[in-house]
């Protein structure tokens, strides 16, 4: 499920997320969990232990040794968070690899923190009471949010970090916490590449080769660990975080695929939950994880590229693209073949325009330089093109690492379809009338029909009226990376949980962005706790201006 993991690249689109300007990023991709949900309750003598009840004691076990040992912050290595101002402070966290057996391996996760400020940011005179801390997770599987403290700074946002620590980490795999990697990272951003619309069955038996070579790569560099890295996993080891922070309860917030895991803490913590937000929530129905739910995102995909034609056909007297959405489809696939004869600048293929284009589904913030270098390739001038979808060897490592932790969290769990056959037949039918990112997606996939290690049955995620506080649910109507479907199934199954819709909108994470409506609706709920008597509704912010210029 290709989502969150766009947030990496230099964390730049975690702030995207949060309603920052965007900035451009490779495309990654995202995942969701499983094994049956642990039961709180104790056992009777000589009872047969529920699965999860060895993890759940060791979560209990690890927590209480984190809140023991606490964080040690200091200055942010460089490398972590680059340009940290010297409020935001770095750490670890110390969590079991496997919890079955927490006095076993342990793994480091760095963590980062901007204390609240507790300054009234409309009055630097008054002081106001702190909430404690603040977690946030991007989603991926892969993405850090080690940046997130940085987000203090923008505007709207210095009325939460005011009242609460804001606390990025990286899950994991990620980064420096206990990485994961499956190839050469100078491979991973091998350019030009292909794209076909409608594979050839020569080109379906070399992806289905690599993806073979992908997951034995996956398992011979991570060996009997890799088995560990789980969306279980995730959700105990934020259990352990807040435990480190000095929480009684935890107030998260989680985007994209951050809001499966989100939910399944919930699901298996209710009691230490404070306040929740869950931003472009992802479906947790186990029947959906994970091969069905890519299925329905490319489909979505498909609505979401032609509400991007149509904006650029609407604005023809800028991008000179066409005047109907078919024209605009004609333009996009003329450069598809030209780049598949002569790549520009002998970086950018058909592959690499797929994946420039692919961020435009999921933020809208992108539809104007995308169309202009569209427009200014077909009208002889590649460079925009190229500087916008070349790739930067400089995130290559970055890159292969999210990449890696998707494919593994991913993989690990749910069981996956192992016939070639299946996928060739799900994803033939779906791409004659999804044709812009089914393959794409399958093959970012595939490696999951071979993985190695053992496969997790998913949870079934539910909580009862009064288990937790009430949940802030947000989703735009017409996500892609997320479908909406997802958010009313996150729902339904967290009673008493409450969802914001914006409508007639497709931006992959809305909190903290440009809409007044759901802003207010946010932050009412982390600074005071309040939610909508009942579902809201949104009117979706303006379209982007369309603006002449090189693409950049």
């Amino acid at each position: 499920m290709r989502a969150a993991a766009l947030y990496s690249a230099a964390g730049s689109l975690l702030l995207t997320a949060l309603g920052a300007a965007p900035a451009g990023g490779t495309p990654g991709t995202p995942g969701i969990p499983g094994t049956p949900r642990a039961s709180h309750a104790p056992h009777a003598p000589h009872a047969p232990a529920a699965p999860g009840t060895a993890e759940l004691r060791g979560t209990v076990v690890a927590a209480a040794r984190a809140r023991a040992t606490g964080i040690d912050f200091g200055p942010c290595p460089a490398a972590e968070v680059p340009g940290a101002p010297a409020g935001v402070r770095c750490g670890t966290v110390s969590v079991p690899l496997d919890y079955a057996h927490p006095d076993g391996k342990q793994i480091r996760l760095t963590v980062s923190r901007a204390r609240a400020t507790q300054k009234d940011p409309h009055n630097s005179k008054r002081k106001v009471p702190r909430q404690g801390a603040l977690v946030f997770n991007p989603g991926g599987p892969g993405a850090s949010g080690m940046y997130f403290p940085l987000i203090g700074t923008v505007p709207g946002w210095q009325r939460i970090g005011a009242v609460y620590d804001l606390v990025g980490y990286a899950p994991r795999g990620v980064g420096r916490s206990a990485p994961l990697s499956c190839e050469d990272p100078k491979r991973f951003l091998k350019a030009p590449t292909e794209a076909p619309v409608h594979p050839s069955e020569a080109y379906k038996r070399e992806r289905v080769a690599r993806a073979r070579a992908y997951a034995r790569g996956c398992a011979q560099r991570s060996g009997s660990r890799l088995r560990h890295y789980t969306s279980l996993n995730n959700a105990r080891d934020l259990d352990v975080l807040r435990a480190a922070l000095g929480e009684d309860r935890l107030t998260f917030m989680g985007a994209s695929y951050g809001t499966y895991f989100g939910a399944l803490y919930a699901a298996m913590f209710p009691s230490h939950v404070r306040r929740m937000v869950l931003d472009a929530a992802v479906d947790p129905d186990p029947e959906k994880i994970w091969y069905r739910s890519n299925l329905e995102q490319s489909a979505a995909f498909e609505d979401r590229w032609a509400d991007f034609r149509d904006w650029i056909a609407r604005h023809d007297d800028v991008y000179r693209l066409g005047t109907t959405s078919a024209r605009v489809q004609r333009g996009y696939d003329i450069a598809r073949e030209r780049l598949a004869g002569k790549a520009a600048g002998g970086k950018v293929g058909p592959g690499q325009l797929h994946n420039a284009f692919l961020t435009a589904g999921y933020y809208e913030d992108h539809w104007p330089s995308r169309a202009a270098a569209l427009s200014a390739y077909l009208h002889g001038d590649p460079e925009p093109l190229v500087r916008l979808a070349a790739p930067r060897p400089e995130t290559a490592a970055e890159a292969e690492n999210a990449s890696a932790v998707y494919t593994a969290v991913e993989c690990n769990d749910a069981p996956w379809p192992t016939d070639w056959a299946v996928w060739d037949r799900d994803n033939t039918r779906l791409a004659r009338v999804a044709p812009f990112e089914t393959w794409d997606n399958a093959w970012t996939n595939l490696p999951c029909a071979f993985w190695p290690a053992p496969r997790q049955q998913p949870p079934d995620v539910r909580t009862g009226p009064g288990e937790l506080p009430p949940v802030l649910i947000l989703a735009a109507e017409r996500d892609a990376a997320a479908p909406y479907q997802g958010a009313l199934s996150m729902n339904r199954r967290l009673a008493g949980s409450v969802l914001v819709t914006e409508r007639d909108a497709g931006t992959h994470g809305i909190a903290g962005g440009p809409n007044a409506c759901v802003n207010g609706h946010l932050y009412a709920y982390l600074l005071e706790g309040r939610v909508p008597a009942r579902h809201a509704s949104c009117a979706p912010r303006r379209p982007p201006a369309a603006r002449p210029g090189k693409g950049a």
